[in-house]
């Protein structure tokens, strides 16, 4: 699925409750199971810059945000679209309180949806995703629903390096202690060892 994508119709989600009723017993698939309604933000918009080709000014212009375990979505209610922006892709998320009015501000990295990653000597142009809201008081509650579902989906990048170090760490038990002496310094006190 690429990070960001323009989608014509809402996928099927159930709010909180109703997805607890339907895992108060055991499904017969976990898979099917559809997607979680953490926030929603009617009569917001959307700033995109860099501007998304198919997903004009217009479009951004009056909607709902949905923040959904799966995806986050502004659904155009002058277009009949949405955008929808998959966690990875969102590489930072903050409430911003500037000059743009009450919002939050995501900015999304498209570098995952590239088979091969950026050289150090390319400068990494990351779009820029504000979701603004009509009342600040719904700041708070948009972030935590988006901090949530961000914790769903981890980088998968950095659960590679985790795994990269896994041996870096070594066992006191499985260590020859006589390595540690040194000539005429005697040895490693205890927080030395």
């Amino acid at each position: 699925m690429p990070g960001i994508s323009i989608i014509t119709a809402l996928p099927h989600f159930v709010t909180q409750e109703e997805h607890r009723e339907l895992t108060s017993s055991t499904p017969a698939s976990f898979s099917e199971l559809p997607a979680v309604l953490y926030h929603q933000e009617s009569n917001s918009s959307i700033t995109l810059d860099p501007p998304l080709d198919g997903f004009s000014t217009q479009d951004c212009s009056s909607g709902t945000a949905y923040v959904l375990s799966t995806v986050l979505i502004f659904w155009s209610a002058t277009a009949g679209k949405g955008l929808q922006v998959t966690y990875p892709t969102i590489s930072l998320h903050a409430i911003s309180r500037a000059k743009f009015g009450p919002s939050i501000y995501c900015q999304l990295d498209e570098t995952l949806d590239v088979d091969e990653e950026p050289s150090a000597d390319e400068e990494l142009e990351l779009r820029e995703l504000r979701i603004n809201a009509q009342s600040e008081a719904s700041l708070e509650p948009m972030f935590e629903a988006l901090s949530q579902c961000a914790a769903l989906h981890p980088d998968e990048a950095e659960e590679e390096d985790e795994e990269e170090f896994d041996d870096a760490f070594i066992d006191a038990d499985d260590v020859d202690n006589t390595e540690f002496v040194t000539e005429g310094q005697g040895e490693l006190s205890e927080a030395g060892r």
